[in-house]
């Protein structure tokens, strides 16, 4: 049935109503909310955020499960035709799902939840390399009852784990760690979107220890070269880790400045901005160039190319913040004007 308070309803009061034999993406509830709107599916209102004028008609509606007249001063949503909804939080234009809530269909739902919680502007890593591995830890994570804070933590133990063997020479040890500590943390925010446990706590602790640790690892693992025995010497140890730490500060600084002025994202901004965040020299791309190189025996060349390309991806961030400084007209994201 619908889902309601029950209150006496004032005409120009603004109400928010929900068929509870649906499941939906949360997206769909910021859609509607920003002004009197109407989500069907098949015809059907399921989400309506209506003045009180309306609810009366829009709650029979629901509660029928029956087609209904439109009211001309109110946006009517097609779930199941061809509306989408701008996610400025998870950086994607996407149409949000809508489900049935049905035994057969718990399944589904369980998939497009997870996935609806993925962001659309990410790294080649975590948007095609393990999506699928995530899905089966955080259904795992979410059955065992544990919460998001504490899979964080997990891998807040694994991150300092992985500096340490990276500063002792056990390049290996800390891959190994490092890899499971990045899963862990696209499991730990997918486990609070689809749990709807969320916290401001939480996400501070997440995002604090992804802003903090990424250089220190490059760090470590410039130091643990002579222990590993492929060691550089003292003046090319000496720049690269001042190039490491350099463009991070600059890069981070950058998305600041950009995030601050324009109220979104540096990488949303144009297409080749959300193309370049796949391989942009951020965490996820770096340990996979680090990987790569450890493979073939030359750690010494994996640290050398990551500062190069942590040079390229600031020369590339810089030039997107002056072209926005000089451009003519507003900065919109590319997926909002879809």
């Amino acid at each position: 049935m619908p889902l309601h308070t029950g209150e006496p309803i004032g005409s120009g009061d603004r109400v928010f109503l929900a068929d509870a034999r649906f499941a939906f993406d949360p997206a769909w509830m910021g859609a509607i909310l920003k002004k009197p709107t109407v989500l069907t599916w098949e015809g059907r209102p399921i989400l309506a955020h209506v003045t009180g004028d309306f609810a009366d008609v829009i709650r029979r509606a629901m509660a029928a499960g029956e087609p209904w007249s439109v009211p001309v001063d109110v946006e009517i949503l097609a779930a199941d035709g061809d509306a989408t909804v701008y996610n400025h939080e998870l950086r994607k234009r996407e149409r949000p799902f809508v489900e049935p809530l049905l035994p057969e269909t718990v399944r589904s739902i369980e998939r497009k939840s997870y996935f609806g919680a993925y962001k659309g502007v990410t790294d080649l890593l975590t948007k095609y390399a393990w999506p699928e591995l995530a899905l089966v830890l955080t259904r795992w994570a979410a059955k065992l009852g544990l919460t998001p804070n504490m899979v964080t933590a997990v891998g807040a133990v694994l991150c300092v784990g992985a500096t340490i063997a990276f500063f002792e020479g056990h390049l290996w040890l800390g891959m190994l760690m490092g890899w499971i500590m990045m899963v862990l943390d696209t499991v730990d925010g997918k486990l609070a979107r689809c749990t709807i446990t969320s916290s401001a706590i939480g996400n501070i602790f997440d995002h604090g220890i992804d802003l903090i640790h990424p250089p220190f690892w490059y760090w470590g693992w410039l130091a643990g070269l002579a222990a590993y025995g492929t060691p550089v010497g003292a003046e090319l140890y000496g720049l690269l880790l001042w190039v490491i730490f350099a463009t991070y500060i600059l890069g981070r600084v950058i998305e600041g400045i950009f995030e601050w002025r324009y109220k979104m994202h540096i990488h949303v901004w144009r297409k080749i901005d959300s193309q370049f965040r796949l391989i942009t020299a951020r965490r996820n791309p770096n340990v996979l160039i680090l990987l790569i190189a450890l493979v073939f025996g030359r750690p010494d060349v994996g640290i050398i190319l990551v500062a190069l390309w942590s040079i390229l991806s600031l020369a590339f961030h810089t030039v997107r913040l002056v072209q926005a400084f000089l451009a003519p007209k507003p900065i919109v994201s590319w997926m909002s004007e879809s």
